[in-house]
């Protein structure tokens, strides 16, 4: 049910509305659920800063996640790389609108276009998106010059996995209404830089 606001809950730094959501989860339940929830999606948008313009998101397919990090296969023309050449840091964010489980990635992205790991995570899939140009040359393929990796290393994640069904949520929320309480549908996670690291050293195996 609903926390109830109280008074002396009603500051900056722990106004019930965004604290009570927050959990302190152990380091492995974080980021098991975190690789949970992302590989069940695969389809995500990669966010980058466009100078004169700011902002801008585009859906990406996820080609490979490796530990906490992120692999893209891109077309190299596209304005994407002229955004990420101008400045790394990026967004990666997933929604699941059947659960509205949610993940957002800050990091810091590179790209190539000769780099080994293309080959790996190359598929069809992906060359539907490059096209045969017929030159015998632009196919398509990973040794297409065109082809080439995006590769974003996670400096902070914040994800919310919900733990109510849809009667459940609508429960919380109508209490809430009716309370003055909180409506809590489920955990607010948060990984920073050390983390990150600590599970780059020990995930890096693990990939999907």
């Amino acid at each position: 049910m609903p926390s109830d606001v109280k008074q002396q809950d009603i500051t900056e730094k722990n106004d019930p509305s965004v604290m009570r959501q927050w959990d302190e989860a152990d380091f492995s339940t974080k980021f098991e659920e975190f690789y949970k929830i992302v590989d069940g999606l695969k389809i995500g948008l990669l966010g980058t800063y466009r100078p004169g313009v700011g902002p801008v998101t585009r859906s990406m397919a996820l080609a490979k996640r490796t530990g906490p990090d992120f692999l893209f296969l891109s077309n190299n023309h596209s304005q994407k790389f002229k955004d990420i050449e101008a400045a790394k840091e990026v967004n990666v964010s997933f929604q699941d609108t059947k659960t509205q489980d949610w993940i957002s990635v800050s990091g810091t992205a590179t790209t190539s276009n000769s780099d080994p790991r293309i080959k790996e995570i190359w598929s069809r899939g992906a060359a539907a998106w490059f096209g045969d140009l017929g030159d015998g040359v632009h196919d398509g393929s990973a040794d297409d010059p065109r082809m080439s990796l995006i590769e974003v290393k996670s400096k902070y994640i914040s994800y919310y996995s919900t733990k109510v069904g849809a009667v459940g949520y609508l429960k919380e929320v109508v209490a809430a209404n009716v309370t003055g309480g909180v409506a809590n549908t489920g955990n607010l996670r948060q990984m920073k830089e050390d983390e990150i690291a600590k599970a780059r050293k020990e995930h890096s195996a693990m990939s999907s």
